[in-house]
């Protein structure tokens, strides 16, 4: 079930670059991407210390 989990989210992240790049908003959505990313570096920091 993890695998097909997975298969979806993978899925899921190339739709969403297929439609940024559509209406031209790929540098938002690197940003985006970017910012969640270090984001959530920082809380599990936090709680991992």
């Amino acid at each position: 079930m993890n695998k097909f989990r997975g298969y979806l989210y993978k899925t899921a992240r190339i739709m969403g670059d297929i439609n940024a790049i559509k209406k031209g908003t790929v540098g938002k959505r690197i940003a985006r991407r970017m910012a969640g990313r270090f984001t959530g570096k920082a809380i599990f920091r936090r709680i991992f210390k």
